[in-house]
């Protein structure tokens, strides 16, 4: 049976400030609507995900790197745009349909809803309401209200995949969820745990909640990376993937590039993953004479394979000649597209070991670099 999780995220969000809607803003390493997909993405019972974005948005899906992602344009509200996401499934199934709104949704909370529909066609995660409750009336309180039996609604809400496209096609109007859609429908809703970080960002301040939830269950990783080589004949030598005329070159199996053979080591040390000379033996002749962008992609790409993103990379040269400082930001734009990360992530700079050792004697050129992996 394909359990497909149904990611609903075609609202504008305006109570949550900013430029964009809040599924497209940023949290952390990456945007709220990227933390949703990731979390059903690692989730090992899901077999594909599908996306209802706005229509103004399709073009943004180009963005996600989720091989087999569904997307389709939503409606003119939620219970519109979950019907239009829910004809793009097959007949028969599950589905779990989720807010993008909510990030840290946890593989508990997607197991506990996967497990009652073993049993049940509808369940969804509920948190029993155990807070004091007023009524009120400009901003006053004109009354206490008996919390017994009430919770507060979460997603993901899952249903068996015939039942609630029945239940969608027979529904009329607005509705606040597909839980109300399908009790409309006659279709009783088994209530799930819920969980207390599993928030719906709505206002501003909720940004920062989530991000520290995400942050407590995030694997970040640092990794540093060191080289050396020694300059030798030539008449130019690369540096971060840039050419720079020099009355020397550096000598090396590849390229020699030793920026980037640093902050490949780097990223391999943070995936705990060896070393450039264990990916590319220089005892290989495959590999006299490459660019040594290769290895560098290889790396940023290994690291997206398991799931981290890379936010930051930290190089330093240190060096007598060539002067660093002309070239740094064309080496930061260089890198940045090798990696695939905004320029903005890239750092390179420089500096001397005021003459001493080595590199003091213009013998050649060290390097070290630090990359920041993060996983949610």
């Amino acid at each position: 049976m394909t359990i497909t999780a149904l990611i609903v995220a075609a609202g504008r969000g305006t109570r949550a400030g900013g430029a964009l809607p809040k599924q497209w803003q940023p949290l952390g390493a990456a945007r709220v609507i990227d933390h949703t997909i990731a979390a059903f993405a690692r989730h090992p019972k899901i077999d594909q995900i599908a996306v209802v974005l706005h229509p103004d948005d399709l073009h943004l899906a180009q963005s996600f790197d989720v091989p087999g992602l569904i997307v389709g344009a939503g409606g003119a509200d939620r219970a519109a745009s979950v019907r239009n996401g829910l004809a793009m499934l097959p007949e028969t199934g599950q589905v779990l349909i989720h807010d993008a709104a909510r990030p840290c949704v946890s593989a508990q909370v997607i197991d506990d809803v996967l497990s009652a529909l073993t049993e049940t066609r509808a369940a969804a995660p509920g948190l029993a309401v155990t807070d004091a409750l007023w009524r009120g009336t400009d901003h006053h309180v004109t009354g206490p209200q008996d919390r017994a039996g009430l919770f507060a609604a979460q997603t993901p809400q899952g249903f068996d995949l015939a039942v609630i496209k029945q239940a969608h096609a027979a529904y009329q109007g607005p509705a606040a969820d597909d839980v109300e859609v399908a009790r409309a429908y006659g279709i009783p809703v088994r209530i799930t745990p819920g969980d207390p970080d599993n928030i719906k960002i709505t206002t501003a301040g909720d940004f920062a909640r989530a991000g520290r939830i995400l942050e407590n269950s995030m694997d970040i990783r640092t990794g540093n990376g060191f080289d050396v080589h020694a300059f030798g004949p030539g008449n130019h030598v690369m540096l971060c993937g840039v050419k720079i005329p020099h009355d020397h070159g550096l000598v090396g199996h590849s390229d020699a590039d030793v920026g980037l053979h640093t902050v490949t080591d780097a990223i391999y040390g943070a995936l705990a993953m060896g070393d450039i000379g264990q990916h590319f033996p220089p005892s290989d002749p495959q590999w006299k004479g490459a660019e040594s962008h290769v290895f560098l992609r290889h790396a940023a790409g290994l690291a997206r394979e398991m799931g981290f993103v890379l936010t930051h990379v930290d190089c330093t040269l240190i060096c007598e000649h060539p002067k660093v400082g002309p070239h740094a930001a064309e080496m930061r734009k260089v890198m940045a597209d090798i990696l695939e990360i905004d320029v903005s992530r890239v750092s390179v700079k420089a500096t001397t070991s005021e003459r001493l050792g080595f590199t003091g004697r213009g013998e050649g050129v060290a390097c070290m670099a630090t990359a920041t992996l993060v996983k949610s």
